[in-house]
């Protein structure tokens, strides 16, 4: 494939710089370096350089090399003026990309050129799928060897697997390197053609991407869902039954609860019956109301029933494939409440250290020797009867090298129990990997038998009703795989608890005791949780596992999606961006369409398809392949350009919630407005609250107070209602005198620790008070309290001092405020205050994470990397894993933009340039004699071109 060559200077002072300060070479021996092994990670680097020898140098590429231009790296100059030019992409020439090397990875390039220089061969050890063989590709491009490549690969970090590696290398697998950079352009034509249209109607920071716009489309479809849900209520009638008699077993069961489930014929309505959209049944039931199941039991109380049928059959339940990426997301949500982010991040940790196999892949296959492993241990722990005779072999429908992978399994040929690895893992790894493992022995294990009960007891009521109860239970005889692992289900009602039910005959008799009547509420459709919208994105077969867990994060990070409780719920801008797409570019967020391009990347990878051909369909136009959609409209390029004048954007941000009534996705949040606008009522929306809840009572509420005002009483001072609102700077609470007064309102911000939703009237009273006066300085002068844009802070006269928290704002005594304004102003920056909290090492660094209350929030930082606290995380739940996410994540944006000099800082800087340019003069000489040295290293230097 090629690429647009770019030459960096930048990058080739950071080579000679590294070249002067020789790195160190991972190893013991102090001869020349022979053999380079690159890897991704720092991590990686020191476990496989302890397996491999003093003729080895192991290094970190740290991730990708270089990547196309963004914000913190720029487009080369000499390409700016081409049409192409903000894509990155020459579209125009065979869809080249133009690669550049981040700020952030400059030196660490230099390095391994300088070690490079070094060796007589070179491996490529990056991981063995699409995304590791592009690394491995970007580093021959960049570091152009003279020696010997070999494509190194393994699936787990054990001393074998990489001797082994090291003596079984291959070639690179360019029809994977061309999939891989196929998506990555694709990636790119259509989040930057989609996204300014977002920008233009809907706001600014927002993106549009080929699978997270899906993503979003689908949690915005469930919450349609929920808000068109209309509630039904209905009751159900239980009895428990006696048979009377008294077993030979003292263990066995005399009675039996069973529901009612017919009356003269006609099926009991159950939640499952009525229509969602209103509420009323959608087949021919028996609708119970309360009078109705109770009036029922009253006529059953003397009636005689007797066993209409038996069934019995046998159960068998087979145990679960090993984990692949998604099902290990999809069960550690669900077992352990994790985030798919952070799932990934522990099992990469566990994979570093060797302890599991590679966790980005598609298979469920185990190696020979993995179920070897796995059928000892499991018949060393439970016996002969739990192990098949042979082999369980798990098969998927594979096409491309991630399916190749195995299933993430312990690492090893003999595994590790849990136990033998507690003390040496932290918690969180802990409790992976015991999950990893005891999957892997489940899978190995015989099914679970037993036998499932189906009883249908019958009778008449007093007034000759025909009744039909109905009780079900499950007896394991053999629990097989489910000693080792049970799996878990979204579905709450499944679960493998033994239900014995008695040996009752068809005839028998028996009693009716204990009747009871229940009412039930219908329920919405459950909103998306991480876990089930892994499954369903699976399902559809949209994006790669290995993504799942940044989608996810990126589509909180955009707003688009905030969590209640496990629960994703979209925010109002997301109904405005999918309303966007379905509208005017519908087959951009279709499911099956979505699905067909990874189809299509399969094929680029088998080597079937053209890249430049696909790729020329999809943004110019053309039949063939699944572009048929795409292509025929014309391409990418011409559908946004034909659509971006019909966009109305207020329709777009207009979302109906009921009769005249819209929800206004605004520059400073959504609101509601009912109403032509001239005369329209208004009320924002606060924080928190989900679009179903947006209920007709509740619009009513929020229109009904002024301006989404909530009232909290009366000023006893004033007389006026105090009310609490949701401003433009933050909440805070104000008294409302009346329009003719001519008084101006008294009012005063939360404080951090505060809630609307929480917030009384005598905590808004008690905030009405500040500035509080606290007494006088020995000067006479006042000293107040006050909350300033910075933070809480005292003052006398034009001296102020910064106060610690805002709660001293209504505590500090006049002899405390003394000491403080006492104390000698800190001049430039204050002194540090102390961490909140100390989170351990940063994993990508090694550096020591702390928690820091900054100027404008909480922040967690390295010493080199700062990263503020995001709207759901808190100081006191923030988890080492989430911590050093938002490191990386903040490394990734590259450094934050630099605001131009402002024209005072430049009249200060005046007279300093005046007298740097005599000194210039003076230099200028010895100059001119050292510029003609350095054009010629600069000459030499673009002879390697950076790409």
């Amino acid at each position: 494939m090629s690429t647009v060559e770019v030459t960096d200077t930048d990058l080739d002072e950071s080579e000679e710089s590294v070249q002067k300060t020789k790195p160190s070479r991972r190893r013991a021996g102090g001869s020349s370096g022979k053999k380079l092994v690159i890897v991704e990670s720092p991590k990686k680097a020191q476990v496989i350089s302890g397996y491999l020898g003093d003729d080895y140098m192991v290094e970190a590429s740290f991730g990708h090399v270089r990547d196309l231009p963004r914000k913190g790296a720029p487009i080369p100059e000499k390409y700016r003026k081409e049409p192409w030019a903000k894509l990155g992409v020459d579209t125009e020439n065979d869809f080249t990309p133009v690669y550049v090397v981040g700020a952030d990875k400059k030196a660490q390039v230099a390095k391994l050129r300088s070690l490079l220089a070094d060796a007589d061969e070179l491996y490529l050890a990056t991981d063995e799928d699409r995304e590791g063989e592009a690394i491995a590709w970007h580093l021959t491009e960049l570091l152009k060897p003279k020696v010997p490549v070999h494509r190194m690969v393994f699936h787990e970090i054990t001393k074998k697997a990489i001797l082994e590696a090291i003596g079984n290398t291959r070639e690179l697998n360019n029809d994977l390197v061309e999939a891989q950079e196929t998506r990555r352009i694709l990636d790119r034509l259509y989040g930057w053609e989609v996204s300014p249209v977002l920008w233009r109607k809907v706001g600014q920071g927002l993106s549009a991407g080929r699978v997270q716009s899906v993503a979003t489309r689908l949690i915005v479809e469930r919450e349609r869902l929920r808000m068109k849900f209309v509630a039904a209520d209905y009751w159900s009638v239980s009895a428990l039954f006696g048979t009377g008699e008294k077993p030979s077993d003292p263990t066995e069961p005399t009675t039996l609860k069973a529901t009612l489930v017919s009356l003269d014929d006609q099926r009991i309505a159950v939640g499952r019956d009525f229509d969602p959209d209103t509420g009323k049944p959608k087949a021919d039931v028996v609708h119970l109301d309360e009078a109705g199941a109770r009036g029922l039991i009253a006529r059953l109380e003397d009636t005689s029933f007797s066993v209409l049928r038996v069934d019995e059959k046998p159960y068998r339940r087979r145990p679960a494939a090993p984990f692949m990426t998604s099902t290990l997301q999809q069960e550690a949500g669900r077992k352990l409440r994790w985030s798919s982010q952070q799932t990934m991040r522990t099992a990469q940790r566990l994979y570093e250290n060797g302890h599991i196999t590679y966790m980005r892949t598609d298979s469920t296959t185990l190696s020979e020797a993995a179920l070897k492993a796995a059928r000892s241990q499991a018949r060393e722990l439970y016996g002969d009867a739990y192990v098949p005779a042979e082999p369980r072999r798990y098969q998927r429908k594979v096409k491309n090298a991630q399916e190749a992978h195995e299933a993430i399994r312990p690492a090893g040929d003999e595994f590790r129990t849990p136990g033998q690895l507690a003390s040496r893992l932290p918690s969180d790894e802990f409790r992976l990997y015991e999950l990893i493992w005891m999957r892997t022995i489940a899978s190995q294990m015989n099914d679970a038998v037993g036998q499932t009960v189906s009883i249908r007891i019958g009778g008449e009521s007093a007034t000759g009703e025909k009744v039909e109860f109905n009780a079900s239970g499950r007896t394991i005889t053999f629990p097989g795989f489910l000693r080792a692992y049970v799996e878990s289900t979204d579905d709450d009602s499944a679960d493998d608890e033994d239900r014995r039910l008695p040996k009752v005959e068809r005839g028998q008799s028996l009693t009716g005791d204990d009747f009871d009547a229940a009412g039930h509420t219908t329920s919405p459709p459950a909103r998306y949780t991480e876990p089930s919208l892994v499954q369903s994105l699976e399902e559809l077969g949209i994006g790669r596992p290995a993504t799942y867990a940044s989608i996810i994060q990126t589509i909180q990070d955009r707003g688009y999606v905030w969590k209640k409780g496990s629960a994703l719920v979209p925010s109002f801008t997301a109904f405005a961006v999918v309303g966007l797409l379905e509208q005017h570019f519908a087959r951009l967020v279709d499911y099956q369409f979505t699905a067909e391009v990874e189809g299509d990347l399969d094929g680029i990878a088998e080597g079937v398809r053209s890249r430049v051909d696909w790729l020329t369909r999809f943004y110019f136009g053309g039949e063939g392949g699944n572009q048929g959609g795409i292509g025929a409209l014309g391409g990418l390029k011409k559908i946004v350009a034909d659509n971006l004048g019909e966009i109305d954007a207020r329709g777009i941000n207009s979302i109906p919630v009921g009769e005249d009534i819209v929800v206004r996705v605004g520059r400073y949040g959504p609101y509601l407005q009912r109403g032509p606008d001239e005369e329209s009522e208004r009320a924002s929306i606060p924080d928190g609250l989900a679009p179903d809840e947006l209920t007709s009572e509740k619009i009513e509420e929020l229109l009904s107070m002024p301006s989404g005002d909530r009232e909290l009483g009366t000023d006893p001072e004033s007389g006026y209602p105090v009310v609490a609102r949701a401003g433009r700077y933050g909440p805070y609470v104000s008294t409302v005198p009346p329009e003719d007064s001519g008084e101006r309102p008294r009012t005063a911000s939360l404080f951090k620790t505060m809630s609307l939703d929480t917030l009384t009237l005598a905590d808004a009273l008690t905030l009405l008070q500040l500035p509080r006066t606290v007494g006088k300085t020995e000067g006479g002068e006042d000293i107040q309290a006050l909350n300033g844009r910075y933070g809480p802070y005292l003052k006398a006269g034009s001296d102020t001092r910064s106060l610690e928290s805002e709660d001293q704002l209504l505590s500090i005594s006049l002899e405390d405020a003394l000491a403080i304004l006492a104390q000698p102003k800190t001049r430039g920056r204050a002194a540090a205050k102390p961490p909140l909290r100390e989170m351990g090492d940063d994993p990508a660094t090694g550096k020591k994470m702390v928690v820091k209350d900054g100027r404008f929030g909480p922040y967690v930082t390295d010493g080199e990397t700062n990263a503020s606290l995001r709207k759901d995380d808190s100081v006191e739940e923030l988890t080492p894993e989430r911590a050093a996410e938002l490191l990386a994540d903040r490394r990734a944006r590259g450094p934050a933009k630099k605001k131009k000099a402002t024209k005072k800082a430049a009249k200060k800087t005046t007279a300093k340039k005046t007298a740097a340019k005599k000194t210039a003069a003076k230099k200028a000489g010895a100059k001119k004699t050292a510029a003609k040295k350095s054009t010629a290293k600069k000459a030499a230097a673009k002879k390697d071109p950076t790409t």
